[in-house]
């Protein structure tokens, strides 16, 4: 994260993260491993965590996107927050999810809020990134159903295991509030 306007939060938060980073061998959901493991929930499912988050992320990504939104389930506090953040400092933006398959009832949607338009600049967000894979198919589920433009992707802490040169390769440029080098 670049230089921040609010040093103390900042440091509260990666007080925070350090508490939930565990290392070791550790099998992830892609059946990769890794030697740190950050659970994202712990602190977006914490009320002073997602505020942090919420406030550190909407700083960060204000002014450049008329929504935000990411994979569902990880990604739903903090756009839920994002949005909030938004809302408190004056400069609402909307906020979605997207599912890596359409509902097969209701509505049958792949993306879920208020609608996102052709033009329409977005951010997506998610608690981790290891290999950019979730951020790139909600990236593209965006682009392709909706014709809106997907101007970057923010994560919380960036395990620096070739997401951002995945994403690079997508166009789309990955920030994170943290990265691995933070906590180790």
């Amino acid at each position: 994260m670049s230089d921040t306007q609010f040093p103390a939060e900042r440091e509260s938060l990666r007080a925070q993260l350090a508490e939930t980073i565990q290392t070791g061998k550790i099998t992830l959901a892609s059946g990769r491993t890794t030697d740190f493991y950050f659970d994202g929930r712990l602190v977006t499912l914490d009320a002073k965590g997602l505020f942090l988050v919420s406030k550190l992320g909407f700083e960060q990504i204000a002014g450049r996107c008329d929504a935000v939104g990411g994979p569902t389930s990880g990604a739903d506090p903090i756009v839920a927050g994002i949005g909030l953040a938004s809302l408190d400092a004056g400069k609402p933006i909307r906020t979605f999810f997207t599912r890596k398959e359409a509902k097969g009832h209701g509505m049958g949607r792949r993306i879920e809020g208020p609608a996102l338009l052709p033009g329409d600049r977005v951010f997506i967000v998610d608690d981790v990134a290891t290999s950019g894979g979730s951020l790139i198919q909600s990236a593209q589920v965006v682009e392709e159903e909706t014709g809106a433009k997907v101007v970057g992707a923010l994560v919380i802490v960036d395990r620096q295991e070739g997401a951002v040169e995945k994403l690079a390769e997508a166009g789309i440029e990955l920030e994170s509030l943290f990265k691995k080098a933070d906590f180790v």
